[in-house]
């Protein structure tokens, strides 16, 4: 019997709360010797200035270094393992990717609800993916 999940799709913003998003993909991806796709999209700012051009594509190329560090541990331990950049709204280049790539799980980070403002806690990207993307999306508080 084939595993389950044979392609991980890892949408990664950097921060402290994508470590255990990050450790859960690795976990996976041993168990079902899964490939995985590290992603991080950069959010365009909208101007014709030249310069602030130029700051989107100084933020891609640094998101490119951080993802090649965070795939290392992937590599290390034989499993598949690629990095993308894509520039564009989050949410959108997330599911196209989610598509585009044959993803059969979505890792991500999110946060616990408060249940006191539930609007407010659903209407986040790691939410919104987990409803319009096709594939499961595993949400790691």
């Amino acid at each position: 019997m084939l595993p389950r999940f044979q392609h991980l799709l890892v949408p990664l913003d950097f921060t402290e709360k994508n470590n255990s998003a990050l450790e859960v993909a690795f976990e996976i991806a041993v168990h079902n010797r899964a490939r995985v796709t590290l992603l991080h999209v950069v959010e365009p700012i909208p101007a014709v200035d030249a310069e602030l051009r130029k700051f989107v594509d100084q933020l891609a190329v640094r998101a490119e270094s951080e993802l090649e560090e965070r795939a290392q541990r992937f590599s290390q331990a034989r499993i598949a393992v690629e990095t993308k950049v894509h520039v564009g709204p989050r949410l959108r280049e997330i599911v196209q990717a989610s598509l585009d790539r044959a993803a059969d799980l979505i890792v991500m980070s999110s946060h616990a609800i408060d249940p006191s403002r539930p609007v407010q806690s659903w209407n986040t990207l790691s939410y919104q993916v987990s409803v319009l993307c096709s594939c499961p999306t595993l949400l790691v508080k």
